[in-house]
Formats: structure tokens, sequence, C-alpha cells
């Protein structure tokens, strides 16, 4: 007797299990298997399509950079940006006048794209110098591009970060700012915003 109600609980216990295994089955059949799909690869050369076209510039100038001064100049003036390079490249050319010093100053700023790193390097110089600076390295997060370099500034080394901001297509805002103690802090020393002209 023990031994035949062994068998049927056995039996019952099969088909139990069969029973799972169908319905498992049919849900595996019925429902799509999600994978992991690899994160797509931003492609960055479009970027700084934003800057492209004649702004309206107003700058504010820290006087004494790293000094704990808060002395600003105001400037305004323009900035026309043009692409090379089939977008590969442009070229920013910045004119403004201090609102009280008068000074004139006359800027120009390279930006290259790297295809491998996918990163931009922008290579700055002044009529006042006739050089370019360090390239600025970095690449952008949605609507905001970080780029730093080093350099010296008074005989001291320095970090120095560019922040681009594309806010809308009728503006832009970029800072510039200084470190002297290894990133720790920044102070920013530049901060120009761009309204966009009419187009001719």
């Amino acid at each position: 007797m023990r031994k035949a109600l062994l068998t049927i609980q056995i039996s019952l216990a099969l088909q139990c299990l069969r029973s799972q295994v169908l319905i498992a089955t049919s849900w595996l059949c019925c429902c799509p298997i999600a994978f992991a799909q690899p994160a797509m690869i931003h492609d960055g050369q479009h970027d700084f399509d934003f800057e492209i076209g004649n702004w309206k510039a107003h700058v504010k100038k820290l006087i004494h950079p790293l000094s704990n001064s808060n002395e600003w100049e105001g400037y305004e003036g323009t900035v026309s940006t043009t692409p090379f390079m089939e977008g590969k490249g442009n070229l920013s050319e910045m004119n403004v006048d201090g609102a009280t010093s008068h000074t004139h100053i006359q800027i120009i700023a390279v930006r290259l794209y790297n295809p491998s790193s996918r990163q931009w390097s922008i290579y700055g110089a002044s009529a006042k110098s006739g050089l370019f600076d360090p390239p600025q390295v970095g690449q952008f997060d949605r609507n905001r591009g970080e780029f730093y370099a080093s350099d010296t500034f008074q005989g001291r080394a320095i970090y120095i970060r560019y922040v681009w901001q594309s806010a809308n297509p009728a503006s832009t805002h970029f800072e510039q700012a200084y470190s002297s103690d290894g990133g720790k802090t920044w102070e920013v020393n530049w901060i120009y915003d761009g309204s966009r002209l009419p187009a001719h």
C-alpha cells in the first residue's frame, strides 16, 4: 500500500514539473528577450555648430586674476565664427572694447575635432602676443563642454578650464577659470555671453 502511495506521489510530482516546464517554455517563446545594447558612442563633430555665425559679445574680465581681487571690467563688441574642413574645425574672431580702460582686445580661437579621440582641441591667440596658447582639450556632454590645459601665469604653474554652454540657438555662454592648486579650486576670470546677430 505504501509503495502504491509513493508511486502516485512521484507521478503527481512529475506531472507538476512537466507543467511548469511547459509554462516556462511557452513564456520564453512568446516574450522577446531583452539583451543589453552597447552604448552609442557620441560623435562630437558638430558640437560646436551652435557657435557658427555672428554674435553681439558682452564680456566681463577679472582685471587681476589669482590675487583675491573682485575688480571686473566690461567689454562690448562682436564675435564671428566660420567653419572649415567640412565642419571638422572652425575659427572664431572676437573684437571687444573695454568700457573703462577703452582697451581693444582682438583674439582668435581655432577649434579642431579629433575623430579618433572624439575630442576638441581649442587653440587661442591674441593680437597682442601673436602666439598660440597651449590647446584646451575636452568634449561636450549634451549642451555643456569642458576643456582643460596646463600653462603658466606670472611664473606660476596653473590649470585652465573652459566651459562652453549653448543655452538656445540665439544665445551662448562661455567661462574661463584658473586653478593654482592643482584643480582643487577654480577662479572664473573671463565671462562671455553672446547674442546672435541677424543674418545678412
